[in-house]
């Protein structure tokens, strides 16, 4: 029986393959755990540490660009509408999106994919780009050739939130989790934010995905069929947990397979991505669908 060193997040959807009520077939998967979740993304990019690992878009982007030897499976493991990550103390003075220019805002690091999703969202919506903000960061990018822009800052605090509340920033980008943990009782900036994301959602066919999965190149290629039967295994987890998702943004984004939103979804990334230097060459969408096709043995 073929091994698989996997890391993945803890989710509805990921609980039978972990509980193993849902069969890889002729694999033995050894799970690991990461907290935090995100640590585990620069030891798979930097280390290759793992056969199939969680990953979040704009890393992977990154790594493809630098020639870490991964490739994508099209499974959405997180996503959600990205308007409301945009946030400010409540009691502080009222900010808009179009006020950000010459400010400071910050973000765990410029590569994280929410802040991707944020500063497209600035940029498509309120005319604002990534160049106009000097963006406050607490952590270096995940994938180590990668150079932040220059009017990006890395600081000495642990945590978004102690910028913003030590005076450092004037916003914060948080992502999903984060707004209901370090985040709680901040305001959105973008007014009316769930309508926004509505908007673009109608507008883009999509809903932002955040988190991918990613084989290694070793893995699919000493083991296909068992990376395959990982894939089969986690779509149809998704489609076993369906009724565990709500009809949030967050919700619906989970899904296995090239579909259509993937694919949109994942052209508008590479889009935001080459505009905001996180990544410097443009994003071949087709070819990054064609490296997966071992997947349809």
């Amino acid at each position: 029986m073929t091994s698989l060193k996997v890391q993945l997040g803890n989710y509805p959807h990921t609980r039978p393959l972990k509980e193993r009520t849902i069969p890889v077939d002729g694999v033995d998967c050894h799970f690991t755990e990461s907290s935090p979740l995100h640590a585990a993304f620069a030891r798979m990019v930097r280390n290759l540490e793992y056969d199939v690992c969680e990953m979040p878009v704009a890393t992977y982007l990154q790594a493809r660009e630098a020639g870490v030897p991964v490739r994508l499976l099209p499974v959405v493991m997180v996503g959600s509408g990205h308007h409301r990550s945009l946030t400010r103390l409540p009691d502080g003075p009222g900010l808009s999106p179009r006020d950000l220019p010459g400010r400071r805002v910050a973000v765990r690091a410029y590569s994280q994919t929410t802040g991707l999703w944020v500063r497209g969202i600035l940029r498509e919506d309120f005319g604002v780009d990534a160049s106009d903000v000097t963006w406050m960061t607490t952590e270096e990018p995940h994938v180590a050739q990668y150079r932040n822009p220059p009017n990006v800052r890395l600081c000495a605090a642990e945590r978004v939130v102690d910028l913003l509340r030590a005076g450092d920033a004037d916003a914060a980008v948080l992502g999903p989790r984060a707004i209901g943990g370090q985040g709680a009782g901040l305001v959105p900036i973008v007014p009316d934010a769930e309508e926004a994301e509505r908007a673009w959602e109608k507008r883009h066919g999509a809903v932002p995905v955040n988190h991918l999965v990613v084989a290694s190149d070793d893995a699919v290629r000493s083991a296909p069929d068992a990376v395959a039967a990982l894939y089969r295994a986690l779509a149809e987890a998704i489609a076993a947990t369906a009724g565990e998702r709500d009809g949030s943004p967050g919700g619906r984004a989970v899904a296995a397979g090239w579909t259509e939103p993937l694919l949109r979804c994942l052209d508008v990334a590479g889009r935001y991505a080459l505009e905001q230097q996180v990544v410097r060459s443009p994003v071949d969408i087709g070819a990054i669908e064609r490296e997966s096709g071992f997947l349809d043995r």
